[in-house]
């Protein structure tokens, strides 16, 4: 029987073995620094910087969720962002992944942000057809941008 219970600081370590496991999925393994210790620290601190749910199959976890606020000065509230949503390969196919999104989409309801966002990688297309068919609409006009690394400490020099 599936579950969605939110995160603990107990749950940092399998957060962590989570998030490797769905870098590998995604080819992005080399990209992943995070740690126990940083998500302890930044998700269940005095100030949060994310929330997460645990997707448990008959006590079992088989998948996770990270989301947190943004806002929009066009839409003069706030959004909540979908940075993860992960099911581990032999547990794919029961509806888990629904399930994790639409209880995200409840909290996003019910706590009245004007939209749920997220992205997904192009090659990726079971996800896509998966957002398709929620009817998820997507941002062809709108291109993610980022700053990391050397560039971030490039740009982060020009400030006054």
């Amino acid at each position: 029987m599936l579950s969605i219970r939110p995160a603990t600081v107990n749950d940092a370590a399998l957060l962590t073995t989570m998030i490797h496991e769905f870098a590998a999925f995604e080819h992005l393994e080399h990209e992943v620094n995070a740690t126990e210790e940083g998500l302890v620290r930044d998700g269940f601190g005095p100030h949060p910087k994310f929330r997460s749910v645990i997707a448990e199959w008959d006590g079992e976890a088989v998948g996770y969720a990270i989301f947190f606020e943004f806002y929009s000065s066009f839409q003069g509230h706030a959004g909540l962002f979908l940075d993860d949503i992960f099911v581990r390969p032999a547990f794919r196919k029961h509806g888990i992944g629904k399930t994790l999104l639409a209880h995200v989409a409840a909290i996003a309801w019910k706590e009245k942000y004007f939209c749920m966002r997220w992205e997904v990688l192009d090659w990726n297309k079971p996800a896509i057809e998966f957002y398709n068919n929620l009817g998820a609409v997507f941002l062809e006009e709108w291109k993610p941008a980022i700053l990391i690394g050397d560039a971030l400490e490039a740009a982060a020099k020009g400030a006054i």
